[in-house]
């Protein structure tokens, strides 16, 4: 016979079943179906936005040729690899180049001693020396360091009035200081791309592109979309009076900041500076 006691354990046990069984289903288990709605919704959120992304580029490679119209046909540009810059992203800005109609005068590599602020002295007196052995006129008398260093990597890589002998002489000065490495036989152009890569000191780059812009008809700095946000190399740029001179492009990781790059070239031809790309305060693509 079942006593009295017994009787009260079980409907306990029931009624903590119960509670239980409430507890859950209020819980951690009342969202299931609607966990597997929400994924399902999460993940075609996610699919419209990846869509999204890869729209601009899809819409860039279509339309490249049409808004190149073949208005680099004419216009050799130098190329400046800065240190750390992608190998892969410097074929595709050269590739876009070409589809433009324009042609790679010279593609030369900046070394990581020439933007370690550590070697300033190597450079200040190299920089010197150069600009007494190219006479008066070569480079401003009252430049500082990195500006009288971008004028002569102008010099160099630039299509200056300076004769070419010089920008022989001072591409193998800079290539022995392991400064600037330079192709063998290389072409200079009144156009220079400068494709940036692991973030350098801002003095010493908004320095060495003022000196550089000084000498080219137009400069575009070009960097990937990391190089734009806060303390970025483009971030920097366009904070400084330089950018007045040279026109900077973000996302060049991307197909549309690859056009835009290009576009800045053909716009640098007859206008300098400008900002440009997703972050750029000039709009998002120079179409005039």
């Amino acid at each position: 016979m079942i006593s009295y006691r017994h009787h009260i354990v079980s409907l306990v046990a029931v009624f903590l079943a119960l509670a239980i069984g409430v507890a859950l289903g209020g819980g951690p288990l009342s969202d299931l179906g609607r966990d597997d709605q929400s994924a399902s919704a999460t993940t075609k959120a996610h699919r419209a936005t990846v869509r999204s992304a890869s729209f601009g580029d899809e819409f860039a490679a279509a339309s490249a040729a049409a808004l190149y119209d073949g208005r680099l046909r004419g216009h050799p540009v130098s190329l400046v690899r800065m240190p750390g810059a992608s190998g892969e992203v410097v074929s595709a800005l050269g590739a876009e180049i070409e589809a433009a109609g324009g042609s790679i005068a010279g593609s030369y590599e900046v070394q990581p001693t020439l933007t370690d602020p550590a070697e300033k002295s190597l450079v200040d007196t190299l920089g010197s020396q150069l600009a007494t052995q190219l006479g008066t006129g070569a480079v401003t008398a009252d430049a500082s360091t990195y500006v009288r260093l971008g004028q002569l990597v102008g010099l160099a890589v630039a299509d200056t009035e300076q004769p070419s002998a010089d920008a022989v002489s001072v591409r193998q000065s800079l290539a022995g200081a392991d400064l600037l490495a330079s192709p063998e036989g290389a072409v200079r152009a009144p156009v220079v791309l400068v494709v940036l890569g692991e973030p350098a000191n801002p003095a010493i780059l908004s320095g060495l592109l003022a000196g550089l812009a000084a000498k080219a008809v137009g400069v575009v700095a070009a960097g990937d979309t990391a190089a734009s946000a806060g303390s970025g190399d483009l971030a920097a740029l366009r904070s400084e009076p330089v950018a007045d001179r040279v026109a900077t492009v973000d996302g060049a990781d991307t197909a549309l900041g690859q056009v835009t790059t290009v576009l800045a070239l053909i716009r640098s031809t007859s206008v300098q500076g400008g900002s440009f790309g997703a972050s750029g305060a000039d709009g998002a693509v120079p179409l005039k």
